[in-house]
């Protein structure tokens, strides 16, 4: 049997298996807590998988492995960035947000606010930020798709991009967040089990002596010890310097407010299952970033990473699959063809898997805080808000596919940390004042949440990353005066102060109480149960 036949039928396997899931999830979706958070029917444990089926995307499967690849040390930071991210979201946010929401982001903010412009606000930065996130894996499953038929016309990778949107509009409209979370725990279960047989592989190619594998990395790329220290990519010049810092800084704090990971927690029954999950996604994510490293390591140990190579060529976004085919015997043999097939079908479980929990956040958000409260005041019923849920999962995918096809040059890890720049600068500073200032108000959250959007993505439109750079997205144009590729440096700060400026500056009147009931909710989950079951 042919490589390619091979790949064919794993890719058709993995995608049938999701839409089995998809249906039998769908003859369980009533009402709209089963639409919006699965019935909260899912035990620590269950979520934990899905968390960190959501959490460990394409981008960290094929993006960090390739940065590892490429840049040695400065690739393995977003490793590091990623997993501190990680107790961040634990310490700060994860038990607090799950005792005192329902279904979004916004229901936390607006419980003590106004609630049109602030669930206004938090919606349109809840679609921002899934859709930069959505291009991500998009532009993984092109690539993927590319270098499995063997075919690198636009053509394909178009057309992978489109079904693969359509593929998570069918898992949001027809599933729900059932059929979403049990896709998620199917995807991590492969995930990691491609992931640990490849990492076993790599190691015993060189007597599992991590120090050979390094030395290997080191002298293959031709670049030495330089390979193993920083400075390849951060660290050359001061902007390099703080690029790197800025970059540290967003995938730490971003975590914490990105919508498709918060929602993940209302998922679950009471505050200690959401305690639970949270410890069994820590254990999983960790060890996952563990092997990362010897996935770029071993990449660049077995691999041409040189500037012509195919890794290099895709921005590192396919050191993973050819890793696999390399120790499963190389090019043209059996066992190469095999793991290239399965980890090939394995990420594309991994990217259906994320794009179908971001579609459904940010369809989620459009009806139920924008159509409910916004549009119709709290005079929708459950019934019209799903049905505009689907109908969101629609339009939130179409512009996903359109805007992912131009953007198929970037590295997909990249496009992550923006999404997570833009979840650190919009979302962290109003949550994390709802939480523990008592004086904030309505004013001080449309303000840190539009500052920080606006400062996040207005500073990445005039960064190298846009334009004036050789992997700009417009190579021919120059209106780049920002010099940092990652904003929040400048962004998070900004929606820190915008908040609190938003707050001293207006004369709303406090609302003491609906704190201390927040707080009381929020650190005891005394409330948020009765909540659930109206």
């Amino acid at each position: 049997m042919s490589s390619d036949t091979l790949t064919a039928i794993l890719f058709v396997a993995v995608v049938l298996v999701t839409v089995g899931i998809t249906f039998w999830a769908s003859r369980q979706t009533k009402g709209a807590a089963d639409f919006y958070a699965g019935g909260r029917g899912f035990s620590g444990f269950q979520n934990g998988m899905a968390i960190s089926g959501d959490y460990m995307s394409a981008a960290s499967f094929l993006g960090i492995s390739g940065a590892i690849a490429l840049f040695g040390y400065d690739g393995f930071l977003y490793s590091i960035g990623f997993l501190v991210a990680w107790l961040v979201a634990l310490l700060l946010v994860a038990e607090l947000l799950r005792n005192s929401g329902r279904y979004t982001m916004a229901d936390q903010l607006a419980y003590r606010m106004k609630q049109r412009p602030v669930r206004t606000a938090a919606s349109t930065s809840t679609v921002v930020v899934s859709i930069f996130y959505l291009l991500a894996q998009m532009v993984g499953a092109g690539a993927l798709v590319a270098l499995l038929l063997g075919a690198d016309s636009e053509a394909t990778k178009n057309l992978t991009i489109v079904a693969v949107g359509l593929l998570m509009i069918f898992y949001v409209t027809v599933g729900g967040m059932k059929g979403t979370t049990w896709v998620q725990i199917v995807k991590a279960v492969l995930l990691m089990s491609g992931t640990i047989l490849i990492t076993i592989l790599v190691l015993a190619k060189f007597d599992f002596d991590f120090g050979e594998l390094l030395g290997a990395a080191a002298s293959n790329t031709g670049k030495g010890d330089a390979f193993l220290q920083p400075g390849l990519k951060y660290g050359i010049d001061t902007t390099s310097k703080i690029d790197f810092l800025s970059l540290g800084l967003a995938l730490v704090l971003g975590t914490a407010g990105l919508p498709h990971i918060l929602i993940r927690f209302y998922t679950v029954p009471t505050a200690k299952a959401a305690r639970t999950s949270v410890l069994w996604a820590i254990g999983l994510i960790g060890a996952f970033y563990l092997m990362t490293l010897a996935l770029g390591f071993g990449a660049a140990a077995l691999l041409d990473t040189g500037p012509d190579s195919e890794v290099a060529a895709s921005g590192g976004n396919l050191a993973s699959p050819l890793l696999a085919e390399a120790v499963g015997g190389g090019a043209g043999t059996t066992g190469g063809a095999v793991l290239l097939a399965l980890i090939s079908a394995v990420a594309f479980a991994t990217i259906l898997a994320v794009v179908a929990g971001l579609t459904l956040t940010s369809a989620s958000s459009v009806a139920h805080d924008l159509y409910a409260t916004v549009f119709k005041r709290g005079a929708a019923t459950e019934r019209d808000e799903v049905r505009v849920a689907k109908i969101s999962a629609f339009v939130i995918g179409g512009i996903a596919i359109a805007l992912a096809i131009p953007a198929q040059k970037l590295n997909i890890a990249f496009l992550v940390a923006l999404a997570f720049a833009v979840a650190a600068s919009a979302n962290l500073p109003s949550l994390i004042y709802n939480l523990f200032w008592r004086r904030f108000n309505t004013r001080g959250a449309t303000w840190a949440i539009y500052g920080g959007l606006i400062a996040s993505v207005g500073l990445v439109f005039f960064s190298p990353v846009v334009s004036g750079s050789e992997t700009a997205l417009f190579v021919d144009h120059d209106w780049s005066w920002f010099p940092l590729s990652n904003p929040g440096i400048v962004s998070i700060p900004t929606g820190f102060l915008l908040g609190w400026l938003g707050t001293v500056t207006s004369n709303e009147p406090e609302t003491a109480d609906r704190y201390t009931e927040l707080e009381v909710r929020a650190l005891t989950g005394a409330g948020a149960e009765q909540a659930v079951h109206h």
